[in-house]
């Protein structure tokens, strides 16, 4: 606009006030118009960049230019999530497992609270999450949808996460190595203790046993979520498994038999009504009254999983505990 007064102050000098008046509305009409132009590239370019981010997991712009078009946190970052795989020696499995840790940021804060999650039969800590879980995570996080918090995976073969084979006990891997591995890096405050277990299928009946022992220790965690739970009715369908040496051994671990022992702890459950495991989640649901019983269309598997995972991750971020 200077430089088109200039070019034009000897004649509007001479004009009359009218004009004048008119000249200053096309000026403006100019001005208004160019910054429109600005706007909406500035939109189009963080649609773009958000797009794109969130595909990649990054965002393609400065951080200067996030704050600019407001879609950066408190905590700027331009990683929408990190995933980490170590290998590490179970005493409690006799074995080098996996351990995975799916986190907000690459550069979450110290002490970050973690959830375990646990896999299904035939599955490990790499197959662990339902699809999304790391986007909806970071996500939900970078909005301040929930508190900051992340999840941990271990390989625990397919014996229902408990021992059946002398020497390779997965729950004494939960119970006694986690901790230790979450407090050496930093993770889950002081004690290292996982602040809720997550778990699929098999997992999910894992989580309930973990929640049950950590109750029985007096250190019960804040929630428990269970997504198409392997609750199975009957010892001959169990059976099938060649998992438990026994009727008594089964129902010493059943968590439909010990559903007194867990109402302490908030919980959540998700399953498809066309899961094989929809039943035994149902009588579940009657008996234990979660806070979260969430039953839709669905088989078993990663599809209706990963429908769900925005549910799961805002039921545990309201059980995240308070930072002192």
């Amino acid at each position: 606009m200077n430089e088109e007064n200039g070019d034009h102050g000897e004649a509007e000098a001479s004009e009359t006030p009218q004009s004048a008046g008119e000249a200053a509305v096309r000026d403006a009409r100019r001005w208004l118009s160019r910054r429109s132009v600005l706007i909406a590239g500035a939109s189009g370019l963080a649609v773009g960049g958000l797009a794109l981010g969130t595909a990649t997991g990054k965002l393609p712009f400065s951080q200067a230019l996030q704050r600019t078009l407001g879609v950066t946190s408190s905590n700027p970052t331009t990683q929408l999530g990190s995933t980490r795989v170590e290998r590490v020696y179970s005493q409690a499995r006799g074995r080098m497992v996996d351990l995975v840790f799916i986190l907000p940021s690459k550069t979450p804060p110290k002490g970050l609270p973690m959830s375990l999650m646990l896999h299904g039969l035939h599955g490990n800590a790499r197959s662990a999450a339902p699809t999304g879980t790391l986007k909806q995570l970071s996500s939900d996080v970078a909005r301040k949808a929930v508190p900051a918090f992340g999840f941990v995976a271990v390989d625990g073969g397919d014996n229902y996460w408990h021992e059946v084979h002398p020497g390779d006990d997965p729950m004494a891997m939960l119970l006694e190595e986690v901790p230790q591995w979450l407090r050496a890096r930093g993770f889950a405050g002081d004690t290292g203790q996982p602040f809720a277990c997550t778990g699929v299928s098999m997992g999910g009946f894992g989580a309930l046993v973990y929640t049950r022992r950590r109750v029985e220790r007096r250190q019960p965690p804040a929630a428990v979520a269970t997504l198409a739970p392997a609750l199975i009715l009957s010892w001959q369908e169990m059976a099938k498994r060649h998992i438990f040496t026994g009727l008594n051994d089964w129902t010493a671990l059943d968590p439909l038999r010990h559903i007194d022992e867990t109402k302490s702890v908030a919980n959540g459950i998700w399953c498809g009504t066309e899961d094989s495991f929809i039943t035994g989640a149902r009588r579940y649901i009657e008996a234990a009254h979660p806070a979260v019983a969430h039953t839709a269309h669905g088989k078993h598997g990663d599809p209706f999983n990963r429908t769900v995972v925005p549910s799961v991750i805002s039921f545990l971020g309201k059980h995240v505990p308070r930072k002192d």
